[in-house]
């Protein structure tokens, strides 16, 4: 028993120490934080954003904070586009919709690099021969001709024949309208608003139209491809000869005099030495089109002119007006580099970490580069950060933790943040959990203990009631011997009936455990302790 006792007082001191340090653990919890939750901040998200619509009654440089002179553009509609991120450098009426003539082979370019092979070969129809207008461009293909998929998409894109339009399209879908179903698919895909094609080669049709930022859209996919690339820089194409048509005289010139080096002197004029290609078109309802291509610098841009005319000196306003737009976009930007890779965004607190590693840099992903105005100075932005959510330990090195948003010049700029280490769980979780597990422990054995001695009483209780009953019978024996005293054997029995009656020893007070403990000399501070550890119910 005074083993027991002493082990119950061991096991209440050790309570109250655990119960002290697991107060201190989850302070400093608390503090931990309140810290990470003071370095969350909100906005933005995704990789460099492409560009928003811009509306149609814009006539206007679409930026702001360049004080450079707007291009002056003969066309109706047109727009210059930053060719890798999609940004809006210049727009006019980019949202209306017009006639696209022939800009429309580029979608058919698209389709055909996406669903057939280059030496594939098709089968010109009856209907793809017969079908084009008089005066329209066509590369002369026969009826029953066999030509491969790379000579169809060169003299679709080169001399802009739409007979091969035709052979591609029922090559690919069957038919022309199922074709331009394909096509109009295939345009919301890549974020077309309004446009909608009834051809594969932009034959005037009311319900055949496009617009400027659209266009763009579609010369930004196709750019993309490099067999597209490199056709429309070519000058020319020769045709080879087939069964069909066994002369070598099908040699096309491209329509494209932006391209165009060595030429008469009334068009020399329009040859641009950073243009890299791309599509023209017209018709009578559409006048001159072009979604033309350049490079300078590391810097590629996509200018689309629409319903443009020519000039009181009889010269082309379509090349003339994308050399503008192309001179504008390359006078007044550059590329700009916005943040290194693995520079540091931010410092946050991680919850729940060891002290060693909870302090954790958030580092850039990736190196995060914009088309920049010139006169902007991009170390005065700051960005807008947003973290995810319930970040806490562990957390591994490279892990993704939120993105930053660069808003410079109307444009949305973002990369990923990711870990700068590893960040390790903290103890105390585990320090806790092993704790409870030792208190339960204790507490087992306390009772196994306790379940121990209670079976000693009862059996001292036992063989105490044995040996009383013996007794009683030896008096009982003996009650009339001579030798044994009445007033003796009075005495015994009352003791015994006084034992029976009485009551057991009160158990030792939570009070009394106090004292033996020696916690508290003073009354009023005693009485509050115990008040606090044993409410009253």
């Amino acid at each position: 028993m005074h083993f027991f006792h002493k082990f119950k007082k061991i096991t209440f001191l050790f309570f109250i120490l655990l119960t002290l340090n697991t107060n201190l653990i989850y302070a400093e919890s608390i503090n931990g934080s309140a810290t990470g939750a003071n370095a969350s901040v909100s906005n933005t998200s995704t990789n460099i954003n492409s560009a928003t619509d811009v509306d149609s009654s814009d006539t206007s440089s679409n930026n702001s904070s360049t004080d450079a002179s707007i291009p002056s553009t003969y066309s109706p509609a047109c727009i210059l586009m930053d060719q890798n991120s999609g940004k809006i450098l210049y727009s006019k009426n980019a949202n209306t919709k017009m006639y696209p003539a022939s800009t429309t082979k580029i979608m058919t370019a698209i389709l055909t690099l996406e669903n057939c092979k280059l030496d594939d070969v098709a089968t010109a129809s009856h209907n793809a021969v017969y079908s084009i207008p008089y005066s329209y461009s066509v590369a002369t293909i026969q009826e029953g001709e066999e030509l491969t998929i790379e000579q169809l998409l060169n003299v679709l894109l080169i001399p802009s024949a739409n007979d091969a339009a035709v052979v591609l399209a029922e090559h690919i879908a069957g038919s022309v309208e199922a074709f331009a179903e394909m096509m109009n698919n295939k345009a919301v895909e890549i974020g077309c608003k309004n446009t909608h094609f009834v051809n594969p080669n932009g034959i005037h049709n009311e319900n055949h139209y496009s617009t400027a930022y659209d266009l763009a859209l579609m010369g930004q996919y196709a750019m993309k491809f490099d067999v597209f690339r490199s056709i429309v820089s070519k000058t020319s194409y020769a045709l080879p000869a087939t069964a069909k048509y066994d002369k070598e005289d099908r040699l096309f010139n491209t329509t494209n005099d932006l391209i165009k080096k060595n030429y008469s002197s009334s068009r020399r004029n329009y040859y641009y030495e950073y243009a890299t290609g791309a599509k023209t078109g017209y018709t009578d309802a559409a006048k001159s089109c072009i979604v033309a291509t350049a490079t300078k610098n590391n810097v590629s841009l996509i200018a689309v002119v629409l319903h443009d005319s020519t000039t009181d000196e009889g010269l082309s306003q379509r090349a003339l007006d994308c050399k503008a737009l192309f001179e504008y976009g390359f006078n007044n930007y550059s590329e700009k580099t916005i943040v290194n890779k693995t520079d540091v965004a931010k410092q946050i607190t991680v919850e729940n970490a060891t002290k060693e590693t909870e302090n954790l840099d958030l580092l850039y992903e990736d190196s995060l580069e914009g088309l920049i105005p010139n006169n902007v100075d991009i170390s005065t932005y700051t960005p807008n950060i947003k973290l995810s959510d319930n970040i806490s330990a562990p957390i591994f090195e490279g892990t993704k933790l939120g993105t930053a948003t660069f808003d410079i010049d109307g444009f949305s700029y973002t990369c990923d943040l990711v870990a700068s280490h590893t960040v390790y769980k903290s103890n105390y979780t585990k320090t806790l959990m092993e704790l409870a597990l030792l208190i339960i422990f204790l507490f087992i054995f306390a009772k196994f203990l306790h379940f121990i001695n209670n079976r000693k009483n009862n059996k001292n209780t036992v063989n105490y009631k044995k040996s009383k009953s013996s007794k009683s019978t030896r008096n009982k024996n003996s009650r009339n011997s001579k030798n044994r005293k009445y007033a003796s054997n009075t005495r015994s029995s009352k003791a015994v009936v006084k034992a029976r009656n009485s009551k057991p020893a009160k158990r030792t007070s939570t009070k009394t455990i106090f004292k033996h403990l020696g916690i508290f000399n003073h009354k009023d501070s005693e009485k509050s302790y115990i008040d606090d550890f044993y409410p009253k119910y």
